[in-house]
């Protein structure tokens, strides 16, 4: 096998593992964990390293989680063991005469990684791409605008932090400040940061009154979280 064949299948096996590692990445967003999180703990599965980060604590503590990384192992130790050598088969049994072809077959896999790159780092386009996971999203998991959306940002032991979107406001807060809700007492959830109309996100006071729109992080148990503010996970932002 000459030198363009052997780049041809090095960049296309790269490719490969890069479109795998971001359809499993999106799925996983699916399920409320950030961009950055979520690929990094799809790399650690896809390529069986091994390594951990506290962030795991993330997967395991959903099921949901759990079941899509035993999935995304087993993928990739079929996809290492089994479609790798099958390629490397391929490409060993090919017979490419002419240069010219080579060269035109070794810009095919590269013409790709641009396109998807221009995807990934031109703003608009990005911005485009995730408009449609979202909707995607919402039509996969049949979201209404009745329940407010959650996003796991991290855990610390059994606890969780979390950003809750108010799309509405839970019937027995509306109006009520902060302290008048009990949530601290009756729930265990502390309320950190309110982030209101885009602005900076500010610590949350005895006063606070939540309105629609609010993005609140939050500190307590998670299923807790979810029942309190009447939310489900959304497709994570970055």
């Amino acid at each position: 096998m000459n030198i363009y064949l052997a780049l041809l299948l090095f960049s296309f096996i790269i490719l490969l593992y890069w479109v795998i590692t971001e359809l499993f990445t999106f799925f996983f967003r699916l399920t409320g964990l950030p961009a950055e999180k979520a690929r990094f703990q799809v790399i650690s599965l896809l390529t069986g390293t091994g390594f951990t980060t506290r962030e795991s604590e993330i997967i395991l503590s959903s099921r949901l989680r759990r079941r899509l990384a035993r999935i995304t192992m087993l993928f990739g130790y079929v996809f290492n063991v089994t479609i790798v050598s099958a390629f490397i088969n391929v490409f060993l049994s090919m017979k490419v005469i002419q240069v010219g072809h080579e060269l035109f077959s070794f810009l095919i896999p590269l013409g790709t990684v641009a396109l998807i790159f221009v995807f990934m780092r031109v703003p608009k386009i990005h911005a485009w791409g995730e408009n449609l996971f979202r909707r995607l999203a919402d039509r996969i998991f049949d979201r209404k605008e009745s329940f407010n959306a959650v996003m796991l940002v991290d855990n610390i032991g059994s606890e969780s932090i979390v950003q809750v979107t108010l799309r509405h406001i839970p019937e027995e807060y509306r109006g009520l400040s902060l302290a008048g809700t009990g949530l601290r007492a009756d729930t265990g959830i502390l309320v950190m940061l309110v982030e209101r109309r885009g602005g900076k996100p500010t610590p949350a006071g005895a006063d606070t009154v939540f309105e629609a729109g609010d993005k609140l992080t939050v500190f307590g148990d998670y299923q807790t979280i979810c029942k309190t503010f009447h939310a489900r996970e959304h497709f994570a932002d970055d």
